[in-house]
C-alpha cells in the first residue's frame, strides 16, 4: 500500500542537523564560524565592562567635583561701593580695626600701628564703615576721623591707658536694579 505523501516533503534528500555536534575539530573548540557568531568572545565582554567602569568613575568624579567646588566658593557678585577714608592722628602706637571692601563683612585689624595712620578703601553700600582705635598700656591720646566720598562725617578721641574711640557712619543701601 502506498504511503500518503508528506506535505513537507520537497523531494530533496534529508540532511542531518550537525549544529549540535560535529566530528570536526573546529566545532569542538568553538572556532568554527558558526560558533563565533553565536557567542561573543570573552575579551569583548571584559572590554565592555572596563569601558562601563571608566565611564561610571568619570561621572562620579564630575559629581564629586561639582559638590566640593560649589561648597568652597560661594557665588560672587560685585556690590556697589563707596570710597571711605579713615585717618588716625596722634603719637605713639595703637591697634586699629576698620571696615574695608569685604562682602562677608569681616573687619581688617592692624595691630601696634605707628601713628599717624591713614587708609582710603572701598566699602560696600548698605554696610557701616567704621574705624576703631585702641591705645596700648602706655596710654596717650589719638583721634579717628571718617570721611565718606571725600566728605568729613565723624571725629572721636581716645584718652589714657587702653583708651578707645570709634568713628562710624551709614552708607545707603544699593538701589535695586529694575528690569526694563
Amino acid at each position: 500500500m502506498p504511503s500518503a505523501p508528506n506535505p513537507d516533503d520537497t523531494g530533496a534528500p534529508e540532511v542531518a542537523d550537525t549544529s549540535e555536534c560535529s566530528d570536526t575539530p573546529e566545532a569542538a573548540d568553538g572556532n568554527s564560524p558558526e560558533a563565533s557568531e553565536k557567542r561573543p568572545s570573552k575579551g569583548a565582554d571584559l572590554r565592555g565592562i572596563a569601558v562601563g567602569g571608566v565611564l561610571l568613575a568619570g561621572c562620579a568624579g564630575v559629581v564629586v567635583y561639582g559638590v566640593l567646588h560649589t561648597a568652597e566658593k560661594p557665588e560672587r557678585h560685585h556690590a556697589p561701593t563707596a570710597t571711605v577714608t579713615y585717618e588716625v592722628e596722634g603719637k605713639g602706637r595703637a591697634d586699629i580695626t576698620y571696615q574695608a571692601r569685604s562682602e562677608s563683612g569681616d573687619a581688617v585689624v592692624a595691630d601696634d600701628v605707628t601713628l599717624p595712620w591713614k587708609r582710603t578703601v572701598r566699602v560696600p553700600l548698605g554696610t557701616s564703615p567704621l574705624v576703631t582705635i585702641t591705645l596700648g598700656e602706655k596710654g596717650g591720646r589719638a583721634s579717628c576721623q571718617l570721611a565718606v566720598r571725600g566728605r568729613h562725617v565723624q571725629t572721636a578721641t581716645a584718652f589714657g591707658k587702653f583708651g578707645r574711640a570709634t568713628c562710624q557712619s551709614e552708607l545707603p543701601s544699593p538701589e535695586p536694579s529694575v528690569p526694563q
